[in-house]
């Protein structure tokens, strides 16, 4: 069985949201963004709201300051903004590529952000995102 890891970082609360829905998935505890990488996971699972088309402080420190070499990441986002996601989850990807990362794939859904997207992340994000776990997996 591959083991797991599952990062996130999360100001409002949407990306831990599907954070949590993919490690309760996989049977894991999301993982603290402060902490050390652990050495023996086979696979991580990397999220992050979008913050001005990046991802926030922690994620981005956290990146950093890892040894991803080897490494298989599937990223995960979520944002107010249609194409936000996408652009963070690029920026993530490029960062982790020059530090010897696979990026194995990815996924995002809207988040809540004032008046935007009110109930998102919903029940059926929560699913997909699950769905996204177990099809980074096989």
């Amino acid at each position: 069985m591959t083991i797991v890891a599952v990062f996130v970082d999360s100001r409002g609360g949407n990306t831990r949201k599907v954070a949590d829905a993919i490690a309760e998935e996989l049977g894991v505890p999301v993982g603290d963004i402060t902490a050390s990488l652990p050495g023996d996971a086979g696979i991580l699972f990397l999220g992050s709201g979008t913050y001005g088309g990046k991802p926030g402080e922690a994620m981005t420190k956290f990146i950093g300051s890892g040894t991803f070499s080897g490494r298989k990441v599937a990223l995960f986002g979520t944002s107010a903004a249609p194409a936000g996601s996408e652009k963070m989850i690029g920026v993530m990807a490029e960062a982790l590529k020059q530090k010897g990362a696979t990026i194995v794939g990815s996924w995002h859904c809207p988040g809540k952000f004032l008046i935007l997207n009110w109930g998102r992340p919903n029940r059926e994000d929560l699913d997909n995102a699950k769905k996204f776990a177990r099809d980074m997996l096989k």
